[in-house]
């Protein structure tokens, strides 16, 4: 391999470990609202989110005929913050969540493991490093400019069996809204709602990382895992 050849794949490499970019502009912009943070929550019981209790997964796919240049990656955040407020019927209910940007930790073992056969692959401490980076950098989260990512149920329906959730995240400056599906467990002084989806970067956005033309590249589609737990307030 001549070093020309090895100085290309090692920046390929290292490219391969971002994070999508941001559009400059969403396609669809929603009308100025209050900052999900700031809204006060509705009537009702209220409850608060616990922290400890709760998760937001992420999972990141590697496209293109270079695949096997980049990794697939699993991002964690356990910061989650917020309140919901029960009523009858559902669609009284509300809620409002935090997730702080800086607290992403990318591909920690655990993590990579319960994901299973497309995260088997070891990733370096050096790759980790570079992802985190390059994700809370200006051309993604934007972290310093934008410390948080917010989400607000705008409403709550019953679909069969489960719950259905339109909600409004903002992120990096970019407000979308999503339509999310729910199951909602309860037991005394606690509540429990996951939700398992695949969010599409460009519906929040963003723009999904490609370079060499595509050969090596970001997938739209997004693998979302949440759990919230929320006590009594």
């Amino acid at each position: 391999m001549s070093k020309s050849y090895a100085v290309a794949v090692l920046a390929l490499l290292l490219s391969a470990c971002g994070a999508p970019k941001p559009r400059e502009a969403p396609q669809t912009a929603p009308a100025p609202q209050a900052p999900p943070r700031a809204a006060p929550s509705p009537p009702g019981q209220r409850y608060r989110i616990d922290t400890g209790q709760s998760e937001l997964r992420v999972l990141v796919y590697r496209a293109g005929v270079m695949a096997s240049l980049g990794h697939n990656h699993v991002i964690v955040n356990r910061s989650l913050g917020g309140w919901v407020t029960v009523a009858a019927p559902p669609s009284g209910a509300a809620f409002a969540l935090t997730v702080p940007a800086a607290d992403f930790v990318v591909d920690e073992s655990q993590a990579r493991s319960e994901e299973g056969a497309d995260f088997s692959e070891a990733v370096a401490d050096d790759a980790k490093a570079g992802t985190a980076h390059n994700m809370l950098g200006p051309a993604v989260l934007d972290a310093a400019e934008h410390p948080n990512i917010t989400v607000r149920s705008v409403s709550i329906a019953e679909a069969g069996s489960t719950l259905q959730a339109t909600v409004e995240i903002e992120a990096a400056g970019h407000r979308s809204q999503l339509t999310v599906p729910f199951t909602l467990e309860r037991a005394p002084g606690r509540l429990t709602a996951r939700s398992t989806l695949t969010v599409r970067q460009t519906a929040l956005g963003l723009t999904p990382l490609s370079i060499m033309l595509g050969a090596l590249r970001v997938e739209d589609a997004l693998g979302l895992k949440v759990r919230l737990v929320a006590v009594p307030d």
